[in-house]
């Protein structure tokens, strides 16, 4: 039988313990995603709706298909930074009449939805995976265009949201542009570079100088709806091809257009799957509180595959690494996971053999993390750890299936790059809130310092400070500990948002819909040089 069996005591202390801490961090999260639903804040979205406007999330609803979920992206940008959390943007993949389609949606009660750094990297990052994916694009904006202050940090790399529509549209990727309010300045080109424009009646203004610069520059006096309104582009310059007369109205065309899209995925759906034998609640108490403390990836596996079935692969060999062949809501995947944190020369070849297995068989892959890096010592220097920990990551590197990584634990050091962590381009990464990943841990990273200070102090003959060394090492830790945490991390978009453990077979079910969208073929040979 290859039905996991599992060993976790829910009814004992390190359980309770563990589903405790979990759950406190549970909290902190809700209170932060909080925030970003606030938007504006009450002030401002009172204000929005006097305006008799339906707020960015309430959009996205209505653009819905009824009872279908919304995955939301990058909920905790900008956490950390002088920005809104959220960064005033809204983004996620939802189904509009049957279509799986990424969806972004301008908070107007935030700045009048004016986009500031982070507003640019969570677009950017939202276009990356329509592009990878091949979902339509349903844009929902009213944004008063670049927050001025900032337009140092979005006027150079802004210009990339352009490209990405037109090279979105020469994918044959379709791309809908709903404008309810303002989308003017570079803003202006949003609808002005999509397939397919709705504008709402009175509401709508895209024109790429407004009356007051039209007054500077040209002398002409003008007003907002000669100039750019709804009306005016449906009838006179063409730029609107939908007349919508009110918010819902506009939603209501949107998915019209969609319905005609023709737009088909490359893979069939696989209809119904066995759900896990055991209780996705239990998944709260698996991580310890301490991620020093090991923990066995199976009961993670168990809780989130189809029947809690899985084939291990090499199971003897490289223990340290889980491998192995499962099915998750109907999609067949492989998986690595980390079992006892640190990757060895074994654990290394058997994942590269097993990532070029995936790839001969066109199987998606599925990370999960828990690894406090590659081993180090002179033995492991001389049994060839740099060329095994290489080729690991020379597999992931070059591996052509999608990849998804979920972080449960520590991903630190090269390990996080070997488990195809941000750089490695999954097509999406998750974090639990039990999550830490940083260079290495903060006691060694500030133990480290403190060595090359002592043999520096040495090394010139001077006496060295144990008072000073002391508080600089408390400083250290305590800023590495914190640029670990996951919603830091997650605040600057290294991850696509930090989700509840129980959530994780459906936002990776979701995920794996997505991918299927776009057809993939596995690397047929085509890896680097694996240094043997």
């Amino acid at each position: 039988m290859t039905v996991l069996a599992s060993a976790l005591d829910t009814r004992g202390p390190d359980f309770a313990a563990n589903r405790d801490a979990m759950l406190a961090r549970l909290a902190e999260l809700d209170a932060e995603h909080a925030k970003a639903l606030a938007g504006g804040g009450e002030k401002y979205v009172e204000r929005h709706r006097r305006r008799g406007k339906l707020l960015a999330r309430e959009r996205i609803e209505l653009l819905l298909d009824p009872d279908t979920p919304f995955l939301e992206l990058s909920p905790l940008a900008a956490w950390g930074s002088d920005y809104a959390v959220g960064a005033s943007l809204v983004t996620g993949i939802g189904v509009v009449e049957g279509v799986e389609c990424l969806i972004t949606a301008n908070d107007p009660t935030v700045r009048g939805g004016a986009s500031n750094p982070w507003t640019l990297k969570k677009a950017l990052r939202a276009n990356e995976i329509a592009y990878a994916n091949r979902l339509p694009c349903v844009s929902l904006v009213e944004s008063g265009g670049a927050d001025l202050p900032s337009q140092k940090e979005i006027f150079i790399p802004g210009g990339a949201l352009f490209r990405d529509l037109t090279r979105l549209s020469a994918a044959g990727v379709p791309t809908v542009a709903v404008v309810f309010g303002n989308s003017t300045a570079g803003g202006a080109y949003v609808p002005g570079m999509s397939d397919h424009v709705i504008m709402v009646k009175e509401r709508a203004k895209v024109f790429l100088g407004g009356p007051p610069l039209v007054r500077m520059a040209t002398g002409e006096e003008s007003d907002d709806e000669s100039l750019g309104g709804a009306e005016m582009h449906a009838r006179v310059s063409g730029l609107a091809d939908h007349f919508a007369v009110d918010e819902r109205d506009a939603i209501r065309r949107a998915r019209r257009v969609v319905a005609r899209l023709n737009h088909r995925k490359a893979y069939p759906d696989p209809g119904p799957a066995e759900p896990p034998k055991y209780d996705a609640e239990e998944l709260l108490g698996v991580v310890p509180g301490d991620l020093r403390t090991p923990f066995d990836p199976r009961e993670v596996i168990a809780r989130i595959v189809d029947g809690s079935d899985f084939d291990e692969f090499k199971p003897l060999y490289g223990p340290s690494l889980v491998t192995g062949w499962a099915e998750l809501h109907g999609y067949p995947v492989g998986i690595l996971a980390n079992a006892q944190g640190v990757l060895f020369s074994q654990e290394s070849q058997k994942a590269a053999q097993f990532i070029q297995l995936a790839d001969q068989r066109d199987v998606p892959l599925v990370f999960l993390h828990n690894t406090t890096g590659y081993m180090v010592g002179r033995e492991y220097e001389q049994g060839g750890i740099v060329k095994h920990g290489a080729m690991m990551i020379n597999a992931v590197s070059n591996s052509r299936v999608p990849h998804l990584s979920v972080l449960m634990g520590a991903s630190y050091g090269a390990g996080h790059y070997g488990m195809c962590g941000r750089a490695y381009d999954p097509r999406f990464l998750f974090t639990w809130p039990s999550a830490k990943s940083a260079v290495m841990g903060p006691q060694q990273l500030a133990g480290v310092l403190s060595i090359v200070a002592r043999q520096s102090a040495a090394a010139k003959g001077q006496p060295y400070d144990e008072e000073a060394d002391a508080a600089l090492r408390a400083v250290v830790e305590r800023q590495i500990e914190s640029e670990s945490l996951p919603m830091f991390l997650s605040g600057r978009l290294y991850d696509d948002g930090v989700i509840d453990p129980r959530d994780t077979r459906t936002v990776l079910g979701l995920c794996l819909s997505a991918v299927h969208t776009a057809p993939f073929e596995g690397a047929r040979g085509g890896f680097g040089v694996f240094r043997m």
